[in-house]
């Protein structure tokens, strides 16, 4: 493996978020994520205490609130924040209010995200605010509102909606929210190629379960 794959694996969230995913699998995903050096493993939150336990500080956990649709209560997605957390979840990634956002909600939506913020401690906050529904004023918006909430990264998508990360979308992340927020990519990201250019452009991390895959791919026929 080059050096160079290396440091893409590094930067990558590897994913199972399937509804179906059993515990062998999610244990599957977590030692591919330590074999591999990826930054984490994102699983659903009813893997956390088990997967924590399974890997100890060999990999960080991450998983997901308000998940896939972002319309659970603020009151219940903090709960779920602080409650992954306790269980041993590392990294949080959330869903945004998008009625809310669609409303015109902004202060509300902004207000959200800063409860689970407070509900994850000095643990990283991820916010997805699903790009391929929005248009630009209201990615602008997110950009302001994530920043202003004090989260670490604005990330693209979940992954489960009509299209993932675009490079357009990272460009304009990468413009328009403050220099402590960093950027995620993350649904439909299918090659090296992508990831590279993923990371070009400002994204910190990629959410994806394929470059995994491709990796184990290389290394079956000795590349």
């Amino acid at each position: 493996m080059t050096n160079e794959i290396k440091e893409i694996l590094s930067h990558v969230d590897h994913t199972l978020l399937a509804p179906t995913a059993t515990r062998a699998e999610i244990r599957r995903i977590c030692d591919e994520g330590v074999k591999y050096g990826t930054a984490s493993v994102c699983i659903p939150a009813s893997y956390v205490a088990d997967a924590k336990s399974y890997v100890g500080n060999r990999t960080r956990v991450c998983t997901v609130i308000g998940f896939p649709n972002g319309y659970a209560t603020t009151s219940a997605k903090a709960f779920m924040a602080a409650d992954a957390v306790s269980r041993g979840a590392d990294e949080i990634d959330m869903v945004i209010n998008l009625g809310w956002l669609k409303d015109g909600k902004y202060s509300d939506v902004e207000a959200e995200i800063a409860m689970v913020r407070e509900a994850c401690g000095d643990h990283i906050l991820k916010v997805i605010i699903e790009t391929c529904l929005l248009t630009d004023e209201e990615k602008i918006r997110m950009c302001e509102a994530v920043t202003a909430a004090r989260a670490d990264y604005i990330k693209t998508s979940t992954g489960f909606s009509t299209a993932g990360a675009t490079f357009e979308d990272v460009k304009l992340f990468k413009k328009y929210v403050g220099p402590a927020v960093k950027i995620k990519a993350a649904g439909g990201i299918s090659s090296l190629d992508d990831a590279r250019q993923f990371l070009a452009l400002g994204a910190d991390r990629l959410g994806t379960s394929r470059i995994v895959k491709i990796v184990k791919e290389m290394e079956a026929q000795g590349n």
